[in-house]
Parts: structure tokens; sequence; C-alpha cells
């Protein structure tokens, strides 16, 4: 094993005895801090070089699982903890007693750009957080595809959307954010895929590529790609968005839709971009 876990379960305090709880007194502790390094989908090779120098330097960790098996390597000998398993008080109250003895790094899933759910930890650290930025799942999903997600001509607009946040009275639906023109990114989606794709063939009005990354970069990795009048017979009956799992968690696969992903580009592109804006830039340096 990398390390050891070593989560606390609640302590239980005598009838009546009070606990002061003050987020903000670890500013007044030493000079240790909290990293919270971007982990990316969970690659320990696209680990940024201060993501990695930071965690070496970090006497416990907190590792979201299965980040614990997939960055084993980087956290050998470390006190491992899982974040989700406290309270936010018990979190911030552990934290500054290993602030008094260590700096601390929170692993965390992407970085903190989207759906990420550190960010009341990082306002309540103030100073003494610090946040590292990370090689997102975006990044790396594009990176799979080697495809751009937006195309001159093709896609003039990315949307980030997660259903789990378009749940709310009045919100934004799925088939109204999808558009020609519009390459969408679905984070944690828990919409059965027939269901999807019938929300993504009303907006698009046309049968635009998908494709489905499952699990990047850990066990039991899956890319599918297709079309929207396809890819539910491509998928059968694999539960890649978690909804049949007794959980319920969110599941680890992104969505990608839009024209861009079965686009073909020329040289052309390169050299309108060489004549009207790189040659003029260059020269003027």
């Amino acid at each position: 094993m990398p390390g050891a876990r070593l989560d606390r379960k609640p302590d239980h305090r005598a009838e009546g005895e009070s606990r002061v709880f003050d987020p903000f007194t670890v500013r007044n502790m030493n000079d240790h801090k909290v990293y919270f390094i971007g982990a990316g989908p969970g690659c320990p090779d696209l680990l940024t070089l201060q993501g990695s120098r930071l965690l070496a330097g970090c006497r416990v960790a907190y590792v979201p699982t299965p980040f614990e098996e997939t960055f084993a390597e980087h956290l050998a000998g470390k006190e491992l903890r899982i974040p989700f398993s406290y309270r936010f008080e018990q979190l911030i109250e552990q934290i500054g007693e290993e602030l008094k003895n260590s700096d601390v790094a929170f692993l965390v899933p992407g970085d903190l750009t989207f759906y990420s759910p550190f960010q009341p930890l990082v306002d309540a650290l103030g100073s003494k957080a610090l946040v590292v930025p990370g090689v997102g799942t975006a990044n790396v999903a594009s990176a799979f595809l080697q495809k751009t997600l937006d195309l001159p001509d093709v896609s003039s607009r990315t949307v980030l959307v997660s259903p789990r946040t378009l749940g709310d009275d009045g919100a934004v639906a799925i088939r109204e954010l999808a558009a020609p023109g519009v390459t969408l990114m679905i984070y944690m989606n828990n919409i059965p895929l027939p269901q999807l794709v019938d929300d993504l063939l009303s907006g698009y009005g046309s049968n635009v590529p998908i494709a489905l990354l499952h699990r990047l970069c850990l066990p039991g990795q899956e890319i599918v790609t297709g079309r929207l009048d396809d890819i539910v017979e491509k998928v059968g009956g694999r539960d890649f968005f978690n909804l049949e799992g007794e959980d319920k968690r969110p599941a680890l696969t992104l969505v990608i839709v839009g024209e861009t992903l079965a686009a073909a580009t020329n040289g052309e592109w390169w050299n309108y971009r060489h004549e009207n804006l790189w040659k003029k830039r260059e020269s003027a340096e």
C-alpha cells in the first residue's frame, strides 16, 4: 500500500460540551500550507512539475478514490485520508492540527476550475491555501480524441454543462443548449442515454457526432464514438452513467457532442492565418 488510511470517525464529546468552530483560525498557525493540486482524471504522468514537487513535501494527503492506486508512487510513505469521509467542520479542525507539523495536500480530480467541491475549503483556509492547476479532464479528452473542440466555420463556442446543475425550476435544458455550431461537454450526466440522445437531436436538429469517454486514465477506461443515430446501439447495456448502481455516485464519463468531432481541416485554415495574422505579427516583432 502506498500509505495508510488514517481516517478518524467523528469524536464523541461529553454531553453538553460545546465545540467552538472558527474556519479562519488556521490562518494564525505556522507557515505550512494546504496545497490543492490538480490531478487531472487520474493519470500520474499528467501531474504538473509544480504539483509533483509540492506533493512530495507533504506528510499528509487527502486523496479521493481511486487516486490512492493510480498515484501510488507519489503517495508512498504518506498518511492518506479520504476527504469525503468528513463533515466540513471536522475537516477544517483536522487540517488545523496537521498544519502544525507539515504541509497538507489535496489531490483534486481535474482541478479547481470546473465542478469541484473544494472551493469552500479554499475559502475557509484563506492564505493557508494554495491552488495548483492541473491538466483537466476536458484537455485530456481532447488529446485522446485528437480534436480541437472549436474550429472556425464549424464550432463557434464550447459549452460545459452538467444535467445535475440544470435541475432547478427555470434552468436551461440540454436541448436548449444543443445547437448547430456548439460543442457540448457534458459532465456527470444522469440522463439515460436514449433520452439524452433525443434531447440532443431536438437541439442540434441533425445527426451530429458524439463521444463517450469513460474513466479516462483509470482502470476500465473505455472510449465510444459514433453519431446520435447509432451511439445507443454502440454502447449497448454498459451503464456508463452509473444509473443502475446502488450508490448513485456521479459516473466518471465525459460526453462530448458536436460537428467538430468529425470536421476535416486543411492547409487553407493555416495559410489564411499566416497571411493575415501571424506573418504581420512576427514581422512587427
